[in-house]
């Protein structure tokens, strides 16, 4: 029984601490990776605009109906999750804006899309994160475990993987 109550102590000011030090970061952060593919920017961005079933952690997926004019959707993920979006800007074939449109989440935020053509042929793709984390513990995960980035490398992994291709993800 004692080293029950140890261990739930040890725990509980572990996150104690971790709470402690989230507090102290900011709320907002930015990220920014980019990768290139062998694609033109209007393949490149048909994929991004339409359904998110070829990405590894998307489980499920759904239209809603459009708010304020316009486009949302849910996106499920692999904890049963699930998050609704919508388009915020769509510029063909080399910009598009999204954000998350769920209130109550520990988190929110959108992400900009730029697609610019390569003299090869192919895509480079641009994501920008405008990240808030509000919640104080998930913060202090955020930067100190899974990194401002994690996310938007593996979005990039996923749709290399989707053109069947190797990608080099740079800052």
């Amino acid at each position: 029984m004692k080293w029950a109550i140890l261990i739930v102590g040890i725990l509980a000011l572990l996150v104690a601490v971790m709470a402690a030090v989230g507090a102290m970061l900011p709320r907002d952060h930015h990220a920014t990776r980019k990768a290139r593919y062998h694609v033109s920017p209007g393949a490149l961005f048909a994929v991004l605009a339409g359904p998110p079933d070829w990405r590894t952690g998307v489980t499920g997926y759904g239209e809603l109906p459009d708010q304020d004019g316009k486009k949302r959707w849910w996106e499920e993920d692999t904890h049963r999750q699930k998050v609704t979006y919508e388009l915020v800007e769509a510029k063909p074939p080399e910009r598009l804006v999204t954000r998350i449109a769920q209130p109550g989440l520990p988190f929110g935020g959108g992400w900009t899309f730029e697609i610019s053509p390569l003299s090869s042929g192919g895509s480079e793709l641009r994501i920008h994160e405008d990240g808030e984390i509000y919640n104080v513990v998930f913060r202090f995960m955020a930067r100190f475990i899974f990194g401002y980035t994690g996310s938007i490398e593996t979005y990039l992994r996923d749709l290399g993987a989707k053109f069947g291709e190797p990608v080099a993800i740079e800052a």
